[in-house]
C-alpha cells in the first residue's frame, strides 16, 4: 500500500471522504502554516486568527464528509477561499456589532451600516487586494498590461486605447479580455483572492 504522506491533496480528500481520518491529518499538516499565516496577516490578532483557522478546517471537514467537495486538483485554493470567506464574515459581524444602537427605546435612523465610514479592517483588506492586483498586473504580458493600465488606471476608452497603441478597437478589446483571463488564472495559481 502507498504511503499516505505521498498522496496528492485530491487523493487525501478522497481517502478522508471514505473514512480514513489520518488522510485529513496529513492535509491539515500540509496546509496549516500557509492558511494560518494568511488569516493572521489580515486579522492581526492571534486568538481570533486561531478561531478562524479552526473554523476553516471544521467547514472543510463538514463539506468533505457530506460529499460536497468538488474542487478537483485545487484543494489549496478551495481551503483558502473558505478562510477568506470566514474572515469577511468576522469583519461583517464585528462591523454590525459596532453599529448597534445604545438607545433601546427607539431606533436612530442615522445609525446605519451604509452611512458609516470604512473600518480599519475593511481598509486593511482593501489595501491587501490593491497590492495583490498590482502584483498580478506585473505578471501579465506587456501588451495586456498596457491595455489594462490605460483602461482602468488612466480611464481611457477602448477607442482612445486603440488610437494610442495604433491597433484596432477589436485588438484592444481582445487584449483586455486576455488580460482579465490571465489575471484570474494567475490569481488561482497563486491562491490570491480578490474579493472583500
Amino acid at each position: 500500500m502507498a504511503n499516505i504522506y505521498n498522496f496528492s491533496d485530491e487523493e487525501l480528500v478522497k481517502a478522508y471522504s471514505e473514512g480514513n481520518n489520518l488522510a485529513f491529518d496529513v492535509l491539515l499538516r500540509r496546509h496549516q502554516d500557509r492558511i494560518f499565516n494568511y488569516i493572521l496577516r489580515i486579522i492581526k490578532n492571534e486568538d481570533i486568527a486561531n478561531d478562524i483557522f479552526q473554523e476553516t478546517f471544521v467547514k472543510a471537514i463538514q463539506t468533505i464528509r457530506h460529499g460536497r467537495y468538488t474542487e478537483n486538483g485545487k484543494f489549496p485554493a478551495w481551503i483558502s477561499r473558505i478562510a477568506h470567506n470566514l474572515i469577511i464574515d468576522f469583519y461583517r459581524q464585528e462591523k454590525s456589532a459596532n453599529l448597534q444602537s445604545a438607545d433601546l427605546e427607539d431606533v436612530d435612523v442615522l445609525n446605519r451600516k451604509e452611512l458609516c465610514e470604512e473600518t480599519i479592517e475593511d481598509s486593511i483588506i482593501s489595501e491587501q487586494i490593491r497590492e495583490d492586483v498590482k502584483y498580478l498586473i506585473e505578471e501579465l504580458p506587456s501588451l495586456q498590461k498596457e491595455v489594462l493600465i490605460m483602461r482602468y488606471y488612466q480611464g481611457l476608452s477602448f477607442k482612445e486605447i486603440a488610437e494610442t497603441t495604433n491597433v484596432s478597437i477589436n485588438t484592444a478589446l481582445g487584449r483586455m479580455r486576455y488580460a482579465i483571463i490571465n489575471l484570474r488564472r494567475i490569481a488561482a495559481q497563486k491562491d490570491i483572492i480578490l474579493t472583500m
